[in-house]
């Protein structure tokens, strides 16, 4: 039996792995079309999180990553009270 760890698999994933891992957990299904558990989507995104840091990609192309440039009024735009504090509501 192998002593990798998890984080040791994750160092050793391959670019095409990272994408491939990436594409399963948007479907919720591996590529041969089988569906993803919860805990194998557990695990995948985990995966991903720690590959993205340990490769250093770049925070506005890593998973789950919100613009807050884009969103919102434009400068000038006086139609939002600036006053208000910016607000994510998470839904389940």
């Amino acid at each position: 039996m192998s002593d990798m760890t998890f984080d040791g698999m994750v160092e050793q994933m391959t670019p095409a792995i990272y994408e491939s891992l990436k594409q399963s957990m948007q479907l919720r299904k591996w590529p041969d079309g089988r569906v993803l558990t919860s805990e194998q989507v557990e695990l995948c995104m985990e995966a991903v999180i720690k590959y993205e840091v340990h490769n250093n990609v770049p925070v506005e192309s890593r998973v789950g990553f919100i613009d807050n440039g884009t969103c919102g009024p434009r400068d000038g735009d006086d139609t939002a009270s600036r006053d208000e504090p910016e607000q994510i509501k998470w839904v389940n």
